[in-house]
């Protein structure tokens, strides 16, 4: 289950218990509540969130200032951050938008839904393909070397069994290879698609097959 850190800070203590009350019933949010901005920005030097709620009205250091400061911090610089305040007008609103938060939680909030909406400001982490790539990579000269034997063992008979072998072939890096970033070899791959059902339909011959067979060889040997 992935969790996601939300910072919260407000000055009212009753506010703060709502929101951590409101935000459990999320159970993939994971929250720390601070009393100010500058505990705020202390408790992020060990604890990087993934969007930050903040307080407009806060004494010592407000919502705005607390901002300017959090961006300040190589770790925040795109971290998402909220304001939720009772100044919800809509010219104050587009205000605090152009000093770059995410939105504006108006208050008094409804504690049922603030999860929900909060949810809505969280980007998920990126996926991590690259131990799929890596596998795609060991996937791509295996092909290769599987079509290459393939076309050494072609004949001119559009009923030969090694077409379907090479169909299979084709149909599986069509699919998926540009998925992984590689869209030439997903291109290659449906162009021999497209011949090797042609051939086997006897409307094409050997010579288009292995044309397109070695256009793809050639991209999966780049991979």
């Amino acid at each position: 289950m992935t969790s996601f850190r939300v910072l919260h800070v407000d000055d009212e203590p009753d506010i703060r218990e709502v929101v951590e009350l409101s935000l459990a019933l999320d159970p993939d949010l994971a929250l720390k509540s601070c009393a100010s901005g500058r505990e705020a920005l202390n408790e992020v030097e060990e604890w990087t969130p993934d969007l930050v709620l903040l307080d407009v009205m806060m004494p010592l250091m407000d919502g705005p200032t607390t901002l300017r400061h959090l961006r300040d911090m190589a770790p925040l610089v795109a971290t998402p951050v909220v304001f939720m305040t009772a100044r919800a007008q809509a010219r104050e609103i587009e205000s605090f938008k152009s000093l770059g938060v995410a939105g504006v939680i108006p208050k008094p909030f409804d504690p049922m839904t603030l999860a929900a909406s909060v949810r809505g400001y969280v980007k998920p982490p990126p996926i991590d393909l690259s131990p799929l790539v890596a596998g795609f990579h060991e996937r791509a000269l295996r092909d290769a070397v599987d079509l290459k034997a393939l076309r050494l063992t072609l004949t001119t008979d559009g009923a030969d069994p090694k077409l379907d072998d090479i169909r299979v072939v084709a149909h599986g890096l069509a699919g998926a290879a540009s998925v992984f970033g590689f869209p030439i070899v997903s291109k290659r791959a449906a162009s021999l698609l497209e011949i090797t059902e042609a051939a086997l339909e006897h409307q094409t011959g050997r010579s288009e097959i292995e044309t397109a067979l070695d256009a793809l060889v050639t991209e999966l040997e780049r991979v």
